[in-house]
């Protein structure tokens, strides 16, 4: 259970700006596909969702570019916990799997909506450090749907935005 834990566990805590280096890139893409019509690229949203799922950064390439070679350059990490982040990642393969999905079925709008909905969460994420992921797991723990034990970090919110004392 160790060695599965090792290869495919997620890390406790992420670094944001990698993470917005990740959503950049998926904004990239998902522009792309957008603008040429090449609704294929779905597939390989999918596959890097689902890698970032399984085991965070470690096996998808556009993750090791994020933290092994950019956000080193952007200064000292800026660190968030993980928990969150992978459910914002499964929300991002539950979309372009339906995406891939869509096209693969022949249903193009089905294809258009759901690469849209990524983009805006990719663009909001990248440029804005908005993580509707994130938020939305905020929200179902918040409404016990989602145990406190997956996340303690994220339970005292009210900590992080604790009148500083002088």
């Amino acid at each position: 259970m160790v060695i599965v834990r090792e290869a495919f566990g997620f890390p406790a805590v992420v670094n944001e700006k990698a993470a917005r280096v990740v959503a950049g890139g998926v904004a990239l893409i998902t522009a792309t596909a957008l603008l040429t019509g090449w609704l294929w690229l779905s597939a390989v949203l999918a596959v890097g969702f689902a890698l970032r799922v399984a085991a965070g950064p470690r096996y998808s390439p556009l993750g090791q570019l994020a933290t092994k070679v950019v956000a080193p350059r952007l200064g000292r990490p800026t660190l968030v916990a993980g928990p969150p982040k992978r459910f914002a990642q499964g929300i991002g393969a539950t979309l372009s799997v339906g995406a891939l999905a869509g096209y693969l079925a022949g249903v193009p709008t089905l294809s258009w909506i759901l690469v849209g909905m990524i983009t805006v969460a990719a663009v909001l994420e990248s440029a804005f450090a908005l993580c509707l992921g994130c938020v939305i797991f905020g929200r179902l723990q918040a409404l016990g749907l989602i145990p406190v034990a997956v996340c303690e970090a994220c339970n005292d919110v009210r900590s992080r935005y604790a009148p500083a004392t002088s």
